[in-house]
């Protein structure tokens, strides 16, 4: 079963995010949270452990982007965030 809700999870997580840009509310996300979790906790916990993950993932991949970017053209670097204590 728990594969099972972190695959509804993530789906939703999926679709939400996709719909954010053309909803215009980067905060969508945690409305249909709010609505999942009316009914099921359960799945409000998958689906916004995704949406962290692949928010995260974008993050890192705009870093990326602009890491090369900036080594490409000769211009600075972007600086990465300070670690925090305690984090992943």
């Amino acid at each position: 079963m728990a594969d099972f809700i972190q695959d509804l999870g993530d789906a939703l997580a999926r679709d939400v995010l996709a719909a954010q840009e053309e909803l215009g509310d980067d905060r969508f996300f945690e409305k249909v949270s709010r609505v999942i979790g009316t009914s099921s906790p359960t799945l409000q916990e998958a689906f916004m452990t995704s949406v962290r993950i692949r928010l995260a993932e974008r993050r890192g991949r705009r870093f990326l982007a602009e890491a090369l970017a900036a080594l490409r053209t000769g211009a600075r670097a972007p600086e990465a965030p300070r670690a925090q204590d305690g984090g992943h």
